[in-house]
C-alpha cells in the first residue's frame, strides 16, 4: 500500500492509496523449483505495496490463492470472528495453514509455492490461469478453469438478466 501525502487547510495528512490488481485472465506455469513467474502487471502491483510479503495457500483444496499479506490478515480476522459455524471456519483455517506459506516475489517476479500446495493441487508441469478478484489472485489448474468455464456457459443471458434486474448497470 502506497502513502499519498496531502495538505488541506495547512494540515499535512497521509492517506493510503490502494492500487487494484489488474483485471483479466493471465496464463502461467510453475517452474521446476515450484515458482510462479508473475505477469509484469501483477509484479508491478505487488512491488508498489508497502509490505511486499504474500501468503500463498488454498482454502478449498482445489484453487490456489495468492494474497498480499494485509489482505490475508483480513481473511484471518473474518475466520477468527466467524461464529455462525465455528467448525467451518476452523476447517478453512486448517487447510490454509497446512498448504500455505509466506513468500515474497524475487527480482524476476517469481513467487514460491509450498511443496504441500503443489502436490495437493497437482499444479506442477501444467498450464495455469491467474485471475485477480477481491484483492487476491486465484490460481486455477486447467481442469478447474474448464469446470468454471463450462459452468459459466450454461445460462449466460439468464445470469446477466438476473444481475441487471438486481441493479447491475451495463
Amino acid at each position: 500500500m502506497a502513502i499519498q501525502w496531502s495538505k488541506v487547510e495547512g494540515i499535512v495528512t497521509q492517506t493510503p492509496v490502494i492500487r487494484e490488481l489488474p483485471r483479466g485472465m493471465y496464463s502461467g506455469r510453475l517452474d521446476e523449483k515450484g515458482r510462479l513467474k508473475l505477469p509484469a502487471d501483477f509484479h508491478n502491483h505487488f512491488r508498489a505495496l508497502q509490505e511486499q510479503k504474500l501468503y500463498v495457500t488454498s482454502l478449498d483444496r482445489k484453487t490456489a490463492t495468492v494474497y498480499p499479506l494485509y489482505k490475508w490478515r483480513e481473511v484471518e480476522g473474518f475466520l477468527d470472528n466467524f461464529t455462525q459455524d465455528p467448525q467451518a471456519a476452523f476447517n478453512v483455517q486448517f487447510i490454509a495453514a497446512e498448504l500455505g506459506s509466506e513468500t515474497e516475489p524475487d527480482a524476476q517476479g517469481r513467487i514460491l509455492f509450498s511443496q504441500e500446495l503443489r502436490k495437493e493441487l497437482a499444479l506442477e508441469d501444467k498450464p495455469l490461469k491467474l485471475w485477480a478478484r477481491n484483492g487476491h489472485i486465484e490460481i486455477l489448474s486447467e481442469e478447474t478453469f474448464k469446470e468454471k468455464q463450462d459452468q459459466s456457459k450454461r445460462a449466460p443471458e439468464e445470469d446477466l438478466s438476473k444481475l441487471r434486474a438486481a441493479g447491475l448497470k451495463c
